[in-house]
């Protein structure tokens, strides 16, 4: 081929995911056309990520995925594109959101903010542009991040949905964010959101004081195996573990906490208040 480029897989995380694209295609027997007609798109799109000279999107990796038969593997192309675009996203933060989005059961704790799968478009677009006015990200990305959360939320949507239980401390709902407007419409969400027939939602007021488990957010999730995946973060790093014992310590935590806090019906009655602005 004389118009063949060659590429350097180290230059660039764009460039690495150009040429394992590009070495997958080869080791098929497939032309750059060829791929094209798989994957729906010009041959002209596909030459232009395997050089790097166009970026890779989600939903071009999804169709790599299907096309070369590695969705949910280590060999993804959706999680290598997660890779690039979310590289400064907290360690294990990636390869939670693909386990998450085949979870059978969702369990949820946070404090502080509305936790990132009931959170409105507003609310989540004013949380990220709170990270671009402190240099933190990008516009480009704070963009990238809202999508990215709008596509976690799908997996709410499907038609078997998971099983979602959402235990939420107090200041959830106390902080403002985005201002009066943003705020009542993602409180009228967790109303909402609290009436669905797959779904939980409970507030652990400020009075349970020490007797609250969990000092820093944590998801737990349920698979189809009945296998659990706990995920935690620190402000500096996110921590994914299978490992049982600690598992399932914080599977009872989490019951724990269920029992300390408000019902649902309680905790419904609390948003309430606050988004008519009672104490």
């Amino acid at each position: 081929m004389v118009n063949r480029k060659d590429l350097n897989p180290d230059s660039s995380p764009r460039a690495a995911y150009g040429a394992r694209l590009r070495r997958h295609r080869e080791n098929r027997g497939w032309t750059q056309e060829q791929l094209a007609d798989r994957l729906g798109l010009s041959s002209q799109h596909v030459s232009a990520v395997e050089t790097a000279r166009k970026p890779p999107t989600l939903p071009f990796s999804r169709k790599a995925d299907d096309a070369f038969g590695v969705a949910n593997t280590a060999e993804s192309f959706e999680r290598q594109w997660r890779d690039i675009r979310h590289g400064n996203l907290l360690e294990g933060f990636p390869e939670y959101v693909l386990i998450e989005g085949r979870a059978v059961e969702i369990r949820l704790f946070e404090i502080g903010i509305i936790p990132g799968l009931l959170q409105t478009p507003g609310y989540a677009r004013a949380i990220a542009e709170g990270h671009v006015r402190r240099s933190r990200i990008t516009p480009e990305l704070a963009d990238e991040r809202v999508t990215m959360l709008a596509e976690r939320q799908k997996a709410l949507m499907r038609t078997r949905p998971p099983i979602v239980m959402v235990a939420m401390d107090e200041s959830c709902i106390r902080r403002r964010v985005g201002g009066e407007k943003v705020m009542s419409e993602q409180l009228a969400y967790l109303e909402e959101f609290a009436e669905r027939p797959t779904t939980t939602l409970q507030i652990a007021p400020y009075e349970i004081g020490e007797r609250r488990p969990f000092t820093l957010p944590v998801n737990l999730l349920t698979m189809a195996d009945r296998s659990m995946v706990a995920y935690m973060e620190s402000h500096a790093q996110g921590y994914l573990e299978r490992e049982s014992s600690f598992v399932l310590d914080a599977l009872a935590d989490y019951h724990q906490l269920q029992a300390e806090s408000l019902s649902q019906a309680e905790s419904v009655a609390m948003i309430n208040q606050a988004r008519k602005g009672a104490p």
